[in-house]
């Protein structure tokens, strides 16, 4: 039903200037999730913006504006009045204000501000002050607490009239005076309580929370979602006291982002939180050249090792045509390892006092893959290519020590990178294909003056 009511929306909004149409509009938008809505809204031209926002249900508006990318948002905004921006702001939940204070520019922070009331104003302030990649940062401070000598009656009739303006009542959580966590309690709990006149609110919650603080990485975070199953963590401050929530939608942002970022990394390229059409030829530019032009002058070494060994190639020239197949052998193998020991680390499956483990896993799985490779390949070169055996030899020798040293170096330096407090992503793919390139042509052409005399 959802596609459908897109779909109409879609072709209402080619005849948006006919007046008649406004009725039959607003009454399409009350159908789809905001999501959607939000996706519509993109598409549109900026001086249409503004209409299709003022057709929006008032309960829906405030979730569609959060949904949509910054640069929608200002042009949005640009085309609102004082009034409809407060109205929006109003109902924005505080995470989602302070990301868009973060996002937009200063002359419409102003502006933004200025139409707030000033207790979003001040949480706002209050949340600017974490580190953009912390607890802090993501968190919402709209939660709902109650008192441990609260009865169930009394908790519930607290969440009736407070809960609607709170991102999340599923979990309620208990502080005392002083504001210091003490419980968690489920609305679940409360619901089914068979004596709620009677029954407090101490005697039912669970004192053993799991809680983050203040400054704990926002990544950190997101894992602890995946682990405990969560739909929101409680925010700490050093003295205890709740400050604040995570809850699932942000942990699931935080997990896209951190993965975008290590797929960016992984495939030499600057990170970019801007969806690829966002991005202006200049920013895809910046994000790219750097890094190629980095690995190319790192490639150089590879020619250096080329030229050095000219007499091994000049005497026996077929050597050079099995090059490209040793050098993508070992490139592969190591970009294997490296993804898989990345991905551990990411997860909490591997911390760096792992790595004599590591290496003696790798070491073993590398013999039986670069074993395999070779049998395979001397078949191949003595078969069907009619390669004299010792030449044949050469080739799969050094293909076994490529794949072996391949994916030693690759579960090495992501380690030492995160021991050295660097992004592992960094030392990925085509790092560490350029170390090997050089490393398998040294392994190559000395195995091939031993065995062939050269």
């Amino acid at each position: 039903m959802s596609d459908t009511a897109i779909l109409t929306l879609r072709t209402m909004l080619a005849n948006l200037d006919d007046a008649k149409k406004y009725q039959s509009l607003r009454d399409v938008m009350s159908t789809p999730p905001a999501p959607d809505l939000a996706a519509v809204f993109e598409d549109l031209p900026p001086e249409k913006l503004p209409v299709l926002f003022r057709l929006c249900p008032k309960d829906l508006a405030a979730e569609i504006f959060a949904e949509l990318t910054p640069e929608t948002q200002q042009g949005l905004i640009d085309g609102l009045t004082d009034k409809e921006l407060k109205a929006v702001v109003d109902d924005l939940f505080v995470d989602d204000a302070t990301d868009l204070v973060e996002e937009m520019p200063a002359n419409v922070v102003k502006r933004i501000l200025a139409q707030a009331d000033p207790a979003t104003r001040r949480m706002i302030n209050e949340l600017l002050k974490y580190p953009e990649d912390s607890a802090g940062g993501v968190m919402t401070t709209e939660l709902m607490e109650l008192r441990p000598d609260w009865t169930v009656s009394q908790a519930m009739a607290a969440i009736r009239k407070n809960g609607f303006d709170k991102e999340t009542i599923n979990n309620c959580y208990v502080t005392d005076r002083d504001r210091t966590l003490i419980g968690v309690v489920s609305l679940r709990a409360l619901v089914l309580s068979k004596d709620p006149d009677n029954e407090l609110i101490r005697d039912m919650m669970d004192d053993n929370v799991v809680s983050v603080s203040t400054t704990t990485d926002q990544e950190d975070v997101s894992q602890m979602f995946e682990k405990y199953g969560y739909l929101a963590i409680p925010v700490v401050d050093n003295e205890k006291r709740l400050v604040g929530i995570v809850t699932i939608d942000d942990a699931i942002s935080i997990m896209q982002d951190e993965a975008s970022e290590d797929i960016a990394k992984m495939n030499a390229m600057g990170p970019s939180d801007k969806p690829y059409f966002k991005q202006s030829m200049w920013e895809l530019y910046k994000n790219r050249a750097p890094w190629l032009l980095f690995l190319m002058i790192s490639s150089t070494f590879s020619s250096m090792v080329i030229r050095g060994y000219e007499d091994a190639l000049a005497a026996v020239t077929v050597l050079t045509a099995y090059i490209p197949m040793l050098t993508d052998a070992g490139g592969n193998a190591g970009s294997q390892s490296t993804s898989t020991i990345i991905r551990g680390m990411a997860v909490g499956d591997i911390e760096p006092h792992d790595l004599p483990k590591i290496l003696w896993r790798e070491f073993r799985v590398a013999i039986l893959c670069g074993g395999t490779l070779a049998l395979c390949n001397f078949a191949k070169l003595i078969f069907l290519d009619g390669i004299m055996p010792p030449v044949a030899a050469v080739v799969c020798l050094t293909l076994i020590c490529t794949v072996i040293l391949s994916q030693l170096i690759g579960g090495l330096l992501p380690v030492i990178a995160e021991k050295l407090n660097f992004d592992p992503a960094v030392m990925a793919s085509p790092l560490i294909t350029t170390i090997v390139d050089t490393t398998t042509l040294l392994v190559y052409f000395n195995i091939a003056r031993v065995l062939l005399k050269i």
